[in-house]
């Protein structure tokens, strides 16, 4: 079997490369089972890879295992099991495959399958979707019209297989009369405005707790001096977040690569525990500024340590390249995940390259990192004064919106977090 990945680049999508799987089986691939190789016109072209972690080649590339960045183009959440029904697959790795090759023609980034874009127009044809848009006020209300839309015909169209995670999705695009459009429904050339929209995980209150916090954790990100894009608004039960990996002018979309700390690592699967010295240094050999992203890659885990969000897996962080630049992307999924009702865990922990113990004091996570003088030297003087900015925390979580008893279930882990920063010497 056969997965063709395209590209968006120049205004049309390209075919870059191609993976070959010989055999299928259930528990993965067997050595060499799987084939990678670019396009050969592609190859000797003036054109970006499809993964940082792939250089463009001409070689062919025999591999025990997929590629990692196929796993970030592989639906999961409310998309993975719509389409499991549809398929009629089991939930299972050996149900990856034909997953991507049916629901990566939309994905974060600037890649698609060229599989799934065949099977998405099979179903357009298939149901005749009506391509008209929708009102605000039709989208908050969730009018009949609309449900039918996105959760029957439309959840391929609107991306609820194009976007990772357990929350239901969509992905939306506003045109340029303001009505809103599933995001694949929609012309480029109509397009001003793209958003996912995010629900809640489940139907208990602690769900909807999460996603009404969501947007005041990422307020105080911001004023804490992290990496943010445009703010999410909540209407609703909805949380409309501005998508950063799209952007329109002049009548045109451009795709920005995007690109998660897992595949930069070369993490297969789904759910495995990460190591955060190994995705800190995959992202460092990658970016052009490796100082300035390990300071917001340390601050955002103190601050998630701080507000309590353990979700902090190997695709929550993610790399972009914007104007020819690469950087971390601004942050996204930062909400109170500890309130979650399935218990979330951090998935990636600080563990020492050698006896494989976790550190989790600073101190001891600066002093493995061993980097050069200068970069240290940066590095304590921007944890210190993040560690000083902590101490007027909760008031800017109160600012921000935040419930109160979050802010007080909270404090206590800000208070460690300030006290081990600012004891912290260079």
């Amino acid at each position: 079997m056969d997965c063709h990945i395209e590209i968006f680049h120049e205004g049309q999508w390209l075919e870059a490369a191609q993976v070959s799987f010989s055999d299928v089986v259930r528990n993965g691939f067997r050595a060499d089972d799987c084939v990678f190789e670019y396009d050969l016109n592609y190859a000797f072209s003036d054109v970006p890879p499809v993964s940082l972690a792939f250089p463009l080649s001409a070689d062919r590339q025999g591999m025990q295992a997929w590629p990692a960045f196929l796993y970030d183009l592989v639906p999961q959440g409310n998309g993975r099991r719509f389409l499991l029904g549809r398929m009629q697959l089991p939930d299972a790795q050996a149900s990856d495959l034909p997953l991507l090759c049916a629901g990566a023609f939309n994905p974060i980034g600037r890649l698609r399958i060229r599989e799934a874009v065949t099977y998405f127009a099979a179903h357009r044809e298939r149901h005749e979707l009506v391509n008209r848009g929708f009102d605000f006020d039709e989208l908050l209300a969730r009018a009949p019209e609309f449900h039918e839309t996105m959760m029957v015909h439309g959840m391929l169209a609107a991306g609820g297989t194009g976007v990772q995670g357990v929350a239901p999705k969509y992905l939306l695009t506003q045109a340029q009369d303001g009505k809103w459009f599933p995001d694949a429904a929609l012309p480029d050339d109509r397009a001003r405005r793209h958003f996912i929209v995010k629900r809640p995980r489940g139907a208990s209150e602690a769900d909807r707790k999460v996603l009404r916090n969501e947007e005041g954790y990422m307020q105080v990100a911001r004023r804490m001096g992290l990496r943010t894009a445009e703010l999410p608004s909540l209407h609703g039960d909805m949380l409309f977040i501005p998508r950063f990996d799209r952007q329109a002018r002049d009548g045109r979309v451009l795709r920005h690569h995007q690109e998660s700390a897992a595949s930069i690592a070369g993490l297969t699967g789904f759910g495995a525990q990460a190591d955060q010295f190994k995705l800190l240094a995959a992202i460092r050999a990658v970016v052009d500024d490796p100082i300035a992203d390990t300071i917001e890659f340390i601050q955002r885990d103190v601050l998630n340590l701080a507000m309590r969000n353990p979700d902090n897996h190997a695709r929550n962080t993610a790399v972009q390249i914007l104007d020819g630049a690469i950087s971390i992307t601004p942050l996204f999924d930062f909400a109170p995940m500890y309130l979650d009702p399935e218990g979330i865990t951090r998935a990636a922990r600080w563990y020492h390259s050698e006896n494989g113990k976790e550190l989790q004091r600073w101190d001891d996570v600066l002093a493995h990192l061993a980097l050069p003088t200068l970069q240290h030297e940066r590095l304590v003087e921007a944890l210190l004064e993040f560690g000083a900015q902590l101490v007027a925390l909760p008031a800017t979580m109160r600012e921000a919106g935040i419930d109160e008893d979050i802010v007080d279930f909270v404090t206590p882990s800000i208070d460690a977090q300030r006290i081990q920063l600012l004891t912290l010497r260079p």
